[in-house]
């Protein structure tokens, strides 16, 4: 199975080709630049360094949401637009499942973040099985206060106070962690450490290996079908509606 995989649902741009059980190539950047200038060139350089033939493709994965409004929108765009001239499916595969995924293998209880302003995140807490993830609790956009508690909560859950066991580890990873640091400092009440910087943000391998997966689950979609999931309304949206309401009050 060959894919391209594309990720712009954050502050990270990032893009991947995976060939069967190989990465051929990963391009990440975090600089400064929109995703709008550095998407097609950044799939450009994948390409044309590895030769990639791309009718030779099977699909192309792309990080679904949440996330980034516009960041998800470029991306999505740019999956369509390859999906439509290729003729290829599209692998949606949920932003948090993936950055998650960066953590395929440790032990413990992984729980990525991003930041969604307003003093929330988006958000979801797994766990790893050897290579097989569980979902102990899907996205969502949250308060900072809130996830804390499900931490707290399902850590605990895990412990055996009987036998004197402690919590289960927790790894936060995200760039919603730095933001919202001091919060999670004073709220995180068992064991916790944030994940090294090279599996601390979203990686377009981590996106296409489990993709592939979905894959082969059948969990496919047209071009045309594919659409980004937001799971909250936009700050324009959310303006209109308190208008709205405010209009008819």
């Amino acid at each position: 199975m060959k894919l391209l995989a594309i990720d712009s649902s954050g502050l990270v741009a990032t893009v991947a080709l995976l060939d069967g059980d190989l990465i051929t190539a990963e391009y990440t950047i975090n600089y400064k630049k929109t995703h709008s200038q550095t998407l097609l060139p950044m799939i450009d350089e994948i390409t044309g360094m590895t030769e990639l033939d791309l009718s030779s493709l099977d699909g192309i994965a792309i990080a679904g949401g949440p996330g980034s409004f516009t960041g998800l929108r470029i991306g999505s765009a740019t999956a369509k637009g390859l999906g439509l001239a290729l003729d290829l499916p599209l692998i949606s595969v949920p932003t948090l499942d993936a950055l998650a995924f960066n953590l395929c293998g440790m032990n413990g209880i992984v729980c990525p973040m991003m930041d969604a302003r307003r003093s929330q995140v988006y958000t979801g807490i797994y766990r790893f099985s050897g290579n097989e993830m569980e979902t102990l609790m899907p996205q969502a956009p949250m308060a900072v206060e809130e996830i804390a508690e499900k931490i707290n909560q399902i850590a605990r859950e895990t412990a055996n106070t009987a036998a004197g066991t402690q919590p289960e580890e927790v790894v936060l990873l995200g760039d919603g962690v730095p933001v919202y640091q001091e919060k999670l400092d004073a709220l995180l009440t068992v064991p916790y450490r944030i994940a090294p910087p090279h599996h601390a943000r979203q990686r377009a391998g981590a996106l296409a290996v489990l993709a592939a997966r979905y894959m082969k689950e059948g969990k496919i979609q047209t071009a045309e079908e594919h659409a980004p999931d937001y799971l909250r309304l936009s700050q324009a949206e959310r303006e209109r509606a308190k208008r709205e309401q405010e209009t008819h009050a």
